[in-house]
C-alpha cells in the first residue's frame, strides 16, 4: 500500500480557501494524481483541503471521504519574535536536542512532548492514525504494522503542513520536534509513504518521496514558500 500525503494548495487563510495561485496548483495536482491511479481519496474537513481535493476528485472520478482527524492542528500557539505563531514554526535553535549535540530522543525528552498538553494531543493523533490504518488492514504493533490483509492500494490524503509532519513523525518513528524543525512541506506537495512488505507478517512505512512538487514544474510554476520563516528567496 502507498499513502500519498498531500498538503493543500497555496492558502487564503482569511476565507479558509485557496488563492488564485492555489487553484492553479490544485489543478496541476489533480492531473498528476490522475496519472498515478489513486484508489481512494481522503481529505481534512477544512475548506482549503476540501477545495484542493475537489480538483483531484474531478480528475480521478473518486469520491472525497472526509477524515476529521486530519484537520490542521489546533494546538496552542507560541510567541515567536513578539508574535503568535504555530508551534511547528518554532526555530530549530530553540530545540535543545539539536543545539546540545545530544542525539538521544524519546517521548520523555522530545522538546514538545515534555509538555503534557502536547503529549496528549499527539497521542490522540497517533490513535486516530492507527484506527485509520486498521481500517486498511494494517495493525500497529510496537511501531511495525501487522499485515491483516495484503494491499496494493494507492491512497491520497489531502491535509495540512503541521498535521502532515506530525503524522510523518508517528508513521516513521521520528521525534516530533525534530520533524517540525528539519522538514517542510510545500503547498500542494506530495509525500509518498510505502508500506513495505518484506515478509507476510509485517509492513514498515518508508518515505520514498518527500514534498514532491514536480507537477508544478511541469506546469511552468514554482512552489510558494508558505511556512518557511527564514531567509528563503
Amino acid at each position: 500500500m502507498q499513502i500519498f500525503l498531500i498538503r493543500h494548495g497555496d492558502p487564503d487563510y482569511s476565507i479558509d480557501g485557496l488563492t488564485e495561485f492555489g487553484h492553479q496548483e490544485a489543478a496541476a495536482l489533480g492531473k498528476r494524481m490522475a496519472s498515478i491511479g489513486l484508489d481512494e481519496l481522503y481529505a481534512s474537513p477544512l475548506g482549503r483541503a476540501q477545495t484542493t481535493a475537489s480538483y483531484v476528485a474531478k480528475e480521478t472520478g473518486l469520491v472525497i471521504h472526509t477524515e476529521p482527524w486530519t484537520h490542521e492542528l489546533d494546538w496552542t500557539e507560541i510567541m515567536l519574535d513578539g508574535q503568535l505563531a504555530s508551534i511547528w514554526d518554532s526555530p530549530g535553535e530553540h530545540i535543545s536536542e539539536l543545539s546540545s549535540g545530544k542525539r538521544v530522543w524519546s517521548d520523555e525528552t522530545d522538546h514538545w512532548l515534555k509538555q503534557e498538553e502536547y503529549r496528549l494531543r499527539f497521542s490522540e493523533l497517533q490513535t486516530a492514525s492507527d484506527q485509520f490504518l486498521l481500517r486498511h488492514h494494517y495493525r500497529r504493533e510496537d511501531g511495525l504494522y501487522r499485515i491483516l490483509e495484503p494491499s496494493t492500494k494507492k491512497i491520497g490524503v489531502v491535509c495540512h503542513g503541521g498535521f502532515g509532519l506530525a503524522w510523518l513523525a508517528h508513521l516513521l518513528q521520528i521525534p516530533l520536534a525534530l520533524t517540525w524543525s528539519v522538514f517542510w512541506l510545500a503547498p500542494s506537495s506530495v509525500t509518498t509513504i510505502l508500506f513495505e512488505e518484506r515478509s507476510e507478517h509485517f509492513a514498515v512505512p518508508r518515505c520514498i518521496g518527500l514534498g514532491d512538487v514536480s507537477h508544478l514544474y511541469a506546469g511552468g510554476m514554482s512552489y510558494r514558500p508558505r511556512g518557511l520563516m527564514g531567509n528563503h528567496v
